[in-house]
């Protein structure tokens, strides 16, 4: 592997049509992050989507449509690492050693299982449970220094960094005997940020960007045409007030916010840039520019999909190629912690028993 500053880690589940939200928040995000002095890995993370049950055969279809959106936004599978995360087993079993080092009790501060477990957590799954755990696990892995996330992933991220920090601690003494130092895994810096880290519903400006929102309306799905994308675009809510010039003034307009905060990422510019064009127009101008930009970046994404799912047994080369690269590393780093806790593991220095 080049030597890179960086080593960039994250992943998307393979729950459902990929939308504008997940486009914005993290795959056009990825694709950026390749022009970087940085090692880039995108995992497809379908382990995670198993903490609740998934129909087999439409979770093999999901995984590779996220793949085929990763490789249609120009994420190159040679210059960057693309795979899913099933393929390489070091990720399970370094989420073993981090349950022995993970506390109860910052498991039980984290608000994503509170949400999504609801009232009815007693028949939630311990990997729903155990999922920031596994998370931490992938982005260690490959000692990450840096992941790209969502707001809603901070928590996680920060439970990551808990975890390397205390495996530092607690094996210190073994980590120097074996020559990695004052530390071995890093402190992973998160990546927040954008114009859009957080796109909201179409339908409901307080309301995140989902694939589960029973309206399709609420969404434009990477998979949507032209014609469906500037449909809802012209359909999404709004105020009757024309846009402010000062970004001030959308604090208590959650549409309009929204609005101008997916017009600032497609086009690469700030909500101050957009305002200086729009302030002051009414929603009839600004939507149908909107619904033109959102066409322009979006369509060719959608076609592109469409070709790539066509062709299966390329998608699933790309994850294999992927996989093993990713693999390559991940065991490296697996076999080091195996010496750093006292583990006795395979290897052309221990001779067979007789």
């Amino acid at each position: 592997m080049a030597a890179f500053t960086e080593l960039v880690f994250s992943g998307v589940q393979p729950t459902g049509n990929l939308h504008l939200g997940n486009y914005l928040g993290a795959v056009k995000r990825f694709v950026e992050m390749q022009d970087r002095d940085a090692q880039c890995l995108y995992c497809v993370v379908d382990l995670h989507a198993i903490t609740v049950w998934q129909d087999p055969e439409a979770l093999r279809g999901q995984i590779r449509e996220v793949t085929a959106a990763f490789l249609a936004a120009g994420i190159d599978p040679k210059r960057s690492i693309v795979f899913n995360q099933s393929q390489v087993p070091q990720h399970a079993e370094l989420a073993w050693v981090f349950n022995c080092v993970a506390r109860l009790g910052w498991l039980n501060r984290m608000t994503q299982f509170k949400e999504k477990a609801g009232k009815d957590r007693e028949n939630a799954s311990i990997g729903l449970y155990d999922y920031p755990v596994l998370m931490a696990a992938d982005i260690l892995a490959y000692r990450a220094t840096h992941v790209p996330v969502g707001e809603d992933q901070k928590q996680h991220l920060e439970l990551t960094r808990d975890i390397a920090q205390k495996f530092n601690t607690d094996f210190s003494g073994s980590i120097t005997a074996h020559g990695h130092g004052d530390a071995f895994f890093p402190i992973t810096e998160p990546l927040i940020g954008g114009p859009a880290a957080r796109v909201m519903s179409l339908r409901d400006g307080t309301k995140k960007m989902s694939k589960s929102d029973p309206s399709d309306n609420a969404r434009i799905n990477l998979t949507d045409d032209a014609d469906a994308i500037a449909q809802k675009i012209r359909r999404a809510k709004t105020d009757p007030e024309p846009l402010p010039s000062e970004v001030a003034g959308l604090k208590e307009r959650p549409e309009a916010d929204n609005l101008v905060g997916i017009y600032a990422a497609l086009a690469g510019i700030t909500r101050e840039d957009v305002l200086r064009d729009f302030g002051g127009a009414q929603f009839s101008t600004f939507k149908p520019a909107l619904a033109d930009l959102a066409v322009t970046s979006l369509a060719p994404i959608a076609g592109e999909m469409r070709r790539l799912t066509a062709d299966p047994g390329h998608i699933d080369a790309v994850l294999a190629d992927g996989g093993a690269r990713a693999e390559t590393i991940a065991a490296q780093t697996l076999d080091a912690v195996k010496d750093i806790v006292g583990f006795v593991r395979r290897g052309p220095s221990l001779q067979a028993v007789r």
